[in-house]
């Protein structure tokens, strides 16, 4: 049996914007089919490491192919067959939804009659059918995104990249685009998606690599990640948080570790896969008169995992890689 080439593969690749290195390295490997995650902070390299797959920027070094193809060499063949949908819509605000397509469709090389029922289908298959007539510019922010990644997939392309699609959009339209990253996904293309939003890269991706100040730090597939930190993390619910600060400290000394202050003011995280200590930590915050209304033992979040592997949060606003760009 034929082994199948990756979609991607990519060897020390770099590139940087006078002093800053935004990509410092990347070594990829992206299977062919399904949905690999790029997650990291603004300003950690994913964008410019898309810019660079998507022959948009020459890497400073390093080497890549992508669709067998080498990325220097070969750059025509790899865009013939993949598309890029980036941070904002790419659609024109002043034409219908349905122009859109369709002038697209006609650039691509459909017949007129060919691009209107290419575009009608689109439309149907993103949910915007009631909006075909519309101008764009009156469109909601979901509405955008859905029409921008229709606007993609035209032509069906064998490797889409997304980069990330859902920002800035309310849960219900997340919802949505996710829905039409899966089908397109069950129809044949593999997706590279880059995303700060950790609880979209454990919903979607198959596997992840996590990027962090142009480098990859770790990867695999997000339970393999989660369990790289730990077995398990307790959550623990105070019945005052007012005493959030000594429960800590007492948590701190007892389990070792970081201990998170979720966004809940009752409430404190600490990754720790010994059940002994945990135990003891709760007996000791008895001892120090700090009230414990619930606790809990789960798998660590994707959350927890950046945060161990890179020593802050996932969603710092690190300044660089795009300003540079």
């Amino acid at each position: 049996m034929t082994a199948v080439e990756p979609a991607i593969e990519t060897s020390g690749l770099v590139k940087a914007f006078g002093e800053t290195r935004a990509v410092d390295g990347v070594d990829l490997v992206v299977p062919t089919g399904g949905v690999y995650g790029f997650l990291g902070p603004n300003g950690a390299g994913k964008t410019t490491t898309i810019r660079m797959l998507a022959t948009l920027l020459q890497p400073d070094a390093g080497t890549a192919r992508v669709l067998g193809h080498d990325l220097l060499r070969e750059p025509d063949e790899i865009r013939a067959r993949m598309s890029l949908t980036g941070q904002y819509a790419s659609v024109d605000e002043q034409l219908t939804g349905a122009e859109n397509l369709v002038l697209l469709g006609r650039l691509l090389g459909f017949a007129k009659a060919d691009a209107a029922a290419r575009g009608e289908e689109l439309l149907d298959v993103f949910g915007l059918t009631e909006a075909a007539g519309k101008q764009v510019k009156d469109y909601s922010g979901g509405m955008r995104r859905r029409l921008d990644i229709a606007a993609s997939v035209v032509v069906t392309p064998d490797l889409l990249f997304l980069d990330e699609p859902t920002t800035g959009l309310d849960p219900r339209s997340r919802n949505q685009v996710w829905d039409m990253i899966r089908a397109l996904v069950a129809a044949g293309t593999t997706v590279l998606l880059t995303t700060q939003y950790l609880e979209e890269a454990d919903h979607l991706a198959d596997r992840v690599a996590v990027i962090d100040r142009g480098r990859i730090v770790a990867e695999g597939t997000p339970g393999e990640l989660k369990r790289s930190v730990g077995s398990g993390t307790v959550h623990v619910r105070l019945a005052d948080p007012a005493q959030r600060g000594d429960a800590e400290t007492v948590l701190a000394r007892v389990i070792g570790g970081e201990v998170h202050r979720d966004a809940d003011a009752n409430a404190l995280s600490v990754v720790s896969s010994d059940l002994e200590r945990v135990g003891t930590a709760l007996v000791e915050l008895s001892r120090a008169g700090i009230a414990v209304s619930g606790y809990r033992l789960a798998e660590p979040s994707l959350d927890e995992v950046f945060f161990a592997l890179t020593g802050h949060p996932a969603d710092v606003d690190e300044k660089g890689e795009e300003a540079a760009a």
